[in-house]
């Protein structure tokens, strides 16, 4: 956490720090607490409750608590708006369902992640201090989830890919291949976003600059496709925002990182040729996992033209899978390896936020959630412009760029494992970079990263 704190140019002093922000502990919790193992040879563990979703309820009490002492941030209609309208569909979609009961654990978890988190994210983070402190923990989880990563595939101790257990899966293990990816992602994400940010100090950008390089390494060792192209696709998205000429010097780092690594150290050179190249080949020679994306995408679409206004109900993919899909859908997923033995995982979802959503829970279920994604990807949009908010732009690129992320890895991935509960703190920064409290600038400003006056 000294990385967030030295954004704002002063020396870190913790006693301080918990008194002025112990409201912060259990989103500072919620984020570090995926840095806890998963029991290995349970490939269902990513379907239970975890530390950090442990840690998201408490967020939301200390919230409740906060707000009924008048100690919380205010919302705009529209806040409250975009904010509460997922709950709508959700409601809708289980009431709906075939099976009610069997859809309400699924609607616990969307309200958590779309709209208990992003609430209290959105009420408890008062100024840009604090949103500096929380965007420093995902650095700190993808450091160290990605140094367990390096040395899971130097050392052969990852999840198996193409015969060999070399894969880097961090802490999360075979059963969720995406976890240290995803994580990883973020971490890249805000360092690239601090290491542009104009305003804070050269210092932070340069330790930034350098954690970002640092996770560019365990991206790659991943081997997760999806996670490539969202990172790429919010790194320049965020070089841009800051600048062409600090874009051009970041590409061109990047550039060089990429060059020495898998060139010239041969870091899993050719199986990372060989991943890219399999993303170009949809209708030429794709492999199984992608025949596998492409039949269940399929699916999803029949069971929202079957029940286009609420979809097939929450938790009703699996059940309605084979009724739709075709004969080209396999079993499941091989998984092994990082101290696990050999586990076939069924396909359970389509792996397309928006086509889970559409499927499950219709039109209504899409414009609710998307609808509300949508507006605060606008509402942010106009606000990294107005030159009013330029004292705190490194909050505007941060949740700018995560958000981007996480709306483009949408299109590649679903909900589901550990790091499910951070899609909601992602969320929430957006919210509350994109929706000002009415409150003033004591609330959405905070203290200034050079060391003038703060609020």
């Amino acid at each position: 956490m000294s990385l967030a704190v030295s954004l704002n140019g002063v020396r870190p002093d913790v006693p301080g720090l918990l008194r002025r922000h112990w409201p912060l502990l259990p989103l500072a919790a919620t984020v570090l607490f995926l840095l806890a193992p998963l029991p290995a040879g349970d490939a269902t563990a990513s379907g239970k409750v975890g530390p950090a979703d442990a840690a998201s309820l408490l967020l939301v009490l200390v919230c409740a608590v906060q707000a009924l002492r008048g100690r919380a941030r205010r919302l705009t209609p529209l806040g409250v708006l975009v904010l509460g309208m997922p709950a709508v569909g959700l409601a809708v979609a289980t009431m709906t369902a075939g099976d009610p009961y069997a859809a309400l654990p699924g609607f616990v978890r969307y309200l958590q992640v779309f709209v208990l988190v992003p609430a209290a994210v959105v009420l408890l983070v008062r100024d840009a201090g604090e949103f500096r402190i929380a965007a420093g923990c995902f650095v700190v989880l993808a450091l160290v989830q990605g140094a367990v990563g390096v040395v899971q595939y130097a050392t052969h101790t990852g999840a198996s890919y193409q015969g060999e257990d070399i894969r880097a899966v961090g802490t999360f293990g075979p059963g969720d291949v995406m976890g240290m990816a995803t994580v990883v992602a973020y971490g890249l994400v805000v360092a690239t976003a601090v290491a542009l940010a104009p305003g804070l100090p050269r210092r932070a950008r340069r330790i930034a600059g350098g954690c970002a390089l640092v996770l560019v390494l365990p991206l790659v060792l991943s081997f997760s496709r999806g996670a490539w192209i969202a990172t790429l696709g919010a790194a320049v998205l965020v070089m841009l925002l800051a600048g062409i000429r600090r874009a051009l010097k970041v590409l061109l780092a990047l550039g060089a990182a990429g060059v020495v690594l898998v060139g010239g150290l041969g870091v899993g050179s050719e199986m990372v040729a060989e991943r890219l190249t399999s993303i170009t080949q949809v209708s030429s020679a794709p492999d199984q996992s992608v025949t596998d994306r492409y039949t269940m995408w399929a699916a999803a679409e029949s069971m929202w033209r079957e029940r286009p206004a609420v979809g097939v109900g929450l938790k009703g993919f699996p059940a309605n899978r084979d009724g739709h899909a075709s004969l080209g859908l396999s079993s499941g997923s091989d998984t092994a390896g990082a101290g696990q033995g050999y586990i076939r995982q069924p396909l359970l979802s389509p792996h397309n936020m928006y086509l889970l959503i559409l499927s499950e829970q219709g039109l209504i279920g899409l414009v609710a959630l998307a609808g509300g994604w949508a507006a605060l990807l606008v509402a942010g949009a106009r606000r990294l412009a107005d030159a009013g908010a330029r004292r705190i732009r490194d909050c505007g690129l941060i949740a700018t760029g995560l958000f981007v992320w996480q709306l483009t890895d949408f299109l590649y991935a679903d909900i589901g494992g550990p790091s499910t509960v951070l899609t909601g703190v992602i969320i929430g920064l957006a919210a509350w970079w994109a929706l000002p409290s009415p409150g003033g600038p004591a609330w959405s400003a905070g203290p200034a990263p050079e060391g003038s006056s703060g609020r």
